[in-house]
Parts: C-alpha cells; structure tokens; sequence
C-alpha cells in the first residue's frame, strides 16, 4: 500500500509538472506570437516611415543643390561684371594709348603734309595746326618752314605757300601749261553741266568766291574751279576782305571769246523770284 500510495504521489507530482510545463510553453509560445506580431507591425509602417525619410532627404538634397546653383550663378554673375570692367578698361587704356599716340606723332612733318592735303584750297592756319598736332607755335612753324623747303626743290610739281596766315599746298605755275593740255585738248569746244552752271555763278556773281559758288550750287566747287582754270575760262581777282581772305573768282577774256559776247551786259536776264506768288502756289 505504501508503495502505491507513492507511485500515486509520483505520478501527481508528474502530472502537475507535466501541466506547469505545458503552461510555460503556452506562455512562451504567446510571448512568441505577441512578438511576431509586433515584428508584423513594425514592417507594415517601415515602408511609409522610409519613404517619408527618404522624401525628406532628397528634399534637403534639392535645397542644398539649389542653394549651390544660386551660388555658382552670383559667383559666374561677379566674374562676368569683373570681366567687363577689365575690358572697359583695357578699352579706356587703349583709346588713351591711341591719343597719346595722334598727340606725339613720330613724324610730325608727314602728318602735317597729311592735314594740308587734307584741307585743300581752304588752308589751315597756323594755330589749328598747332592745336592738332599738340605742338608748340614755334615748333609748328618750323615743321611748316621745313617743308616749304622740301617744296620748293625742282623735284615737286607743288609747294607750299601762306596767304592771309593760311597755309595751303598749290600746283606750281610750270604745271599750268600741263594741265591745260590735260583738261582742255580732249573736249576743246564742250563743257559738262557742272561747268557751265559753275561758269553762269561766276559770270552774273563776280567777283565771287569757291564758298559763295558751293552756297549757291549746294556741291563742292574745288575741282571744277581747277577745270575752269586750266582752260583759262575763269581767273583769279583778287582775293575778299572777309576772313581767311579766300581767293575770288572772275570770267576771262577766254570766255567772252568762247561764248562771243563782247560784255557782260549782254547775258539773258535772270527771272525774277517772287517769294509771295510761289508761296501763294503751294496752297492752290
């Protein structure tokens, strides 16, 4: 009996430690399955939670890259602006190195033969020349004195003279012969528009000068004024009381002869202008 009452015993005990393991191992299965399911959880929201963080840093990349892009652009914008003052000042420095240059020329005597050419019958006074080519009064007359020198050697068909303090390059009287022959042998008997239009001026005008004869004729008459004189159709008669005392103009035995007129008297009259009626005929 004994013996069986504790085999009984023994088997309770068994029993009851058989239930107390089962209890554990349900406890722990459940813990198990809590935690499975908190792991179920917390993988279902990682996807939002990376993809906001994943948004968010590419939001702060974007912010970033924009902020060195404007950066880049004001750095490119300053070294554009420093660009342009540096060529504005190579340009400056370029224009003023140009002056220098007109102001002190290395041949002054080349330059002013230059202006003389340039100025024709007109001339050029001495204090012009001096105030181009930045030279002193003295210095400029002896580069003009220097050249008439040069000028008045036989190897020149020009030389250079000074009327009234204005001073002009002129053929020499042994190239007229010439230059009639030049003007004058091929169309002996005809003359072109320009011509006789320049020779009525001087004819119903003269005395006249080559400025009053451009006033009227509203073209420069220097050339043809040479024309003129190499078929010794006009002369010169004198020279004006008005500034730079410029050269006047009368016809010439020549021209009487050409166009057989024994005065001048016996030129057709010019009609007459009457300011009013011509006036008066814009508004018919």
């Amino acid at each position: 009996m004994i013996d069986e009452n504790k085999n009984e015993m023994i088997s309770e005990e068994e029993v009851d430690e058989e239930i107390n393991e089962e209890e554990v191992s349900q406890e722990v299965s459940k813990e198990t399955e809590n935690d499975l399911n908190d792991l179920t959880e917390e993988t279902q929201q990682d996807p939002t939670e990376s993809e906001e963080e994943a948004s968010m840093e590419e939001a702060e990349e974007e912010t970033v890259s924009q902020e060195e892009s404007q950066e880049e652009t004001a750095s490119q914008e300053e070294s554009e602006e420093e660009t342009k003052e540096s060529e504005e000042t190579l340009e400056e420095e370029d224009i003023f190195s140009h002056a220098e240059n007109v102001k002190q020329p290395d041949n002054p005597e080349a330059i002013v033969e230059g202006l003389l050419y340039i100025v024709g019958e007109d001339g050029v006074k001495l204090e012009q020349l001096a105030l181009s080519i930045d030279k002193s009064l003295e210095d400029t007359k002896i580069i003009l004195e220097n050249i008439q020198q040069k000028y008045a050697s036989e190897l020149f068909g020009i030389e250079l003279v000074c009327y009234g303090s204005v001073y002009k390059f002129i053929s020499k009287k042994a190239v007229y012969p010439y230059a009639q022959e030049l003007f004058g042998a091929s169309k002996q008997n005809t003359l072109s528009q320009a011509a006789l239009e320049t020779l009525a001026i001087i004819a119903y005008k003269q005395p006249i000068t080559r400025v009053e004869i451009e006033e009227l004729r509203g073209v420069s008459a220097d050339v043809m004024l040479r024309k003129l004189q190499a078929r010794n159709l006009i002369k010169e008669a004198g020279r004006s009381e008005a500034v730079g005392r410029p050269i006047l103009y009368e016809v010439t035995d020549e021209f009487m002869d050409s166009f057989k007129l024994y005065t001048l008297k016996e030129l057709p009259d010019l009609p007459e202008y009457n300011k009013e009626s011509d006036s008066d005929n814009l508004f018919e």
